[in-house]
């Protein structure tokens, strides 16, 4: 097991396209890490760089506290798990999982004893003889898992590995990669664009948007406390609701103010970002699909919307809404969204006004194209800057 360290870490393709940017992470001894992000991010640029299969152009990788820019990929003592399997269909389960250790010259005897170990660890004991076309997609990966777990590495790299999967065995493997990391130890980065995958597993998760870091943190600060616009919408399921709209300080108290709608600020909102006071006007106001109520209780503010969907999830209703609102534009959050990570932000605003979705109780009624008035929770509203989109505390 070592420690790992990304210092400035920069990617410029040959054709001048800059992939990363100044990318600093550093990762403890044991720690699962997460690199999260839309599809051309840079996070799967920057997990092959660790690994050695793309040259570093600026910027210094440490394992252990030592530079490795200029070692080879096989001197790095790094395992990596891709989104395909790479199995040799002609080889049974067992001689996969020990490839690479004959490919060293490794006595049999002792590579039959690590193959043993690590079938029995990933409960593959019973297949070790048959061939790859023999077995499920879940216990393909897991043969891939434990041609990596042969090897003793100081690290894991594993790039989308559940991403060929189905929707059930996916959770499955989810909860079987963290049981496994967890067991060995072993410090391990994982790259996904699927952020339920980044919430589920990660130690802590890395937010990754055209080539640089967003914001790393635990997955539940990453929720509860997003740093700006971006990862506000990223994550989370559905997404957080997104709008513009106008502070207004009166004898009344101080109010965000939607579409001729007013959403009443606590004190105790205030006093917890003091960042608020020194608003002027414009803002983002951010909500949380379950910060939404039908009923009305202290801290609530009224909201009056309209049904455009409604879908029934078992524990609970889904129902997407539209209401009055000024839209949300690349100009308004500064650096801007690319197209692709302005459409996994999603719900921010089209030209009939502000969409958000609500996670509502189950088996109640909402009619598509009906009229709903929605109680939010302002004490757990977010506050990002129209300028910078970076959130204000």
């Amino acid at each position: 097991m070592a420690e790992l360290e990304l210092k400035h870490l920069v990617k410029v393709y040959d054709n001048g396209f800059l992939a990363v940017k100044d990318l600093s992470i550093k990762v403890s001894d044991g720690e699962f890490l997460v690199l999260v992000g839309p599809s051309g991010c840079g996070k799967t640029t920057a997990l092959r760089m660790i690994a050695g299969l793309e040259e570093i152009t600026a910027g210094d990788l440490e394992i252990g506290g030592v530079v490795v820019n200029d070692k080879a990929p096989r001197d790095r003592n790094i395992a990596m798990v891709f989104q395909s399997y790479a199995l040799y269909p002609h080889m049974t389960v067992g001689a996969n999982i020990g490839f690479g250790l004959a490919l060293r010259r490794m006595p049999k005897q002792e590579i039959n004893e690590k193959v043993t170990a690590a079938a029995k660890l990933l409960d593959l004991l019973q297949y070790v003889d048959r061939k790859p076309k023999q077995l499920s997609g879940g216990q393909r990966q897991r043969v891939a898992m434990g041609r990596a777990i042969v090897r003793d590495a100081e690290i894991f790299l594993m790039d989308e590995p559940l991403s060929n999967l189905d929707a059930k065995l996916r959770v499955q493997m989810r909860a079987e990669i963290s049981d496994l990391q967890s067991t060995l130890g072993i410090t391990t980065v994982y790259v996904t664009h699927d952020q339920v995958e980044a919430m589920t597993m990660g130690d802590r998760v890395a937010v990754m948007r055209l080539g640089e870091l967003q914001q790393i943190a635990p997955p539940q600060e990453l929720y509860d406390s997003p740093d700006n616009v971006f990862v506000a919408g990223f994550i989370g399921s559905p997404p957080m609701t997104l709008f513009h709209a106008e502070l207004v300080r009166d004898s009344s108290g101080t109010r965000a103010i939607v579409g001729g709608q007013s959403l009443r600020i606590p004190n105790m909102v205030l006093d917890a970002r003091p960042g608020l006071g020194s608003v002027s006007k414009d803002i983002i106001v951010g909500i949380r699909a379950e910060d939404f109520y039908v009923n009305q209780e202290k801290d609530r503010s009224p909201l009056s919307v309209k049904v455009r969907l409604s879908e029934a999830l078992g524990p609970t209703v889904h129902v997407t809404f539209g209401f009055d609102g000024i839209p949300l534009d690349e100009s308004l959050l500064g650096s801007g969204l690319d197209s692709e990570a302005e459409e996994e932000v999603g719900r921010l605003s089209g030209s009939e006004g502000v969409e958000g979705v609500a996670a509502l109780p189950p088996r109640m009624d909402f009619p598509v194209g009906g009229d709903l008035t929605l109680w939010v929770d302002t004490a757990r509203l977010h506050f990002f800057d129209v300028e910078t989109g970076r959130a204000i505390r």
